[in-house]
């Protein structure tokens, strides 16, 4: 018996798309979530686009998307 994508992702609530594309995590976030991590101990609750500055003008290549992303988590 042959059930249609369309079928089986409308039964379970999900749209089709999500069926394509495995989601890929960055090959350095753990580093960018470690110093993060860091810079929020060293500076306090500056913001996440205050923190992607910081890691810019460290040298890593972070934007505030990516920051946003993981923008909860705080040391």
């Amino acid at each position: 018996m042959r059930v249609s994508e369309r079928r089986i992702c409308r039964v379970l609530g999900q749209h089709r798309s999500t069926q394509r594309q495995l989601p890929r995590g960055r090959a350095d976030e753990e580093r960018l979530v470690a110093d993060m991590i860091e810079l929020t101990r060293q500076y306090g609750l500056y913001g996440y686009r205050r923190v992607a500055a910081l890691l810019r003008d460290a040298g890593g290549r972070s934007t505030t998307s990516v920051l946003n992303a993981y923008g909860d988590v705080r040391g």
